[in-house]
This record gives structure tokens, sequence and C-alpha cells, in this order.
């Protein structure tokens, strides 16, 4: 059986909330480094890494990008 927020620790909240947070900031500087970019600056399909930041990675979505997805 899945916790509830309530049964989780005041470290396990905040844990998580941070995660969350660096996974929306990695997203949004995602998007905003997409939009800014040619297209031939971008391995494959800008809509596809677009549509990546709607998947929850944990950030994983978001550092492949960076890592794989822009040419230099």
């Amino acid at each position: 059986m899945a916790k509830r927020w309530s049964d989780l620790s005041t470290r396990q909240r905040r844990l998580i909330v941070a995660v969350g947070v660096v996974e929306a900031a990695l997203k949004a500087a995602m998007l905003v480094d997409l939009r800014g970019r040619e297209a031939a600056e971008v391995r494959g399909s800008r809509r596809l890494w677009a549509a990546t930041a709607l998947i929850n990675s944990a950030g994983i979505a978001p550092l492949s990008y960076f890592v794989f997805g822009r040419r230099r």
C-alpha cells in the first residue's frame, strides 16, 4: 500500500519537493534552450524533445537533451 503524504516524515517531504523543483527547473531550461536554437543545432526533432518535457522522468529527459540533443 502506498504511503500518504501525511505518513511521510518532514525530511521525506522536503526531499520530494526538492526533486520536483529541480526537475521543473531542468525542464524549463530545456524548453527555453530549445526555443532559442535553430533546428540544425538540435539532434532530432525539436517537437519530440519538447514532448519529452511532458514525461515524469526524474530529470533524465532534460539531462539527456543537454548531453545528447544539442549540436556544438
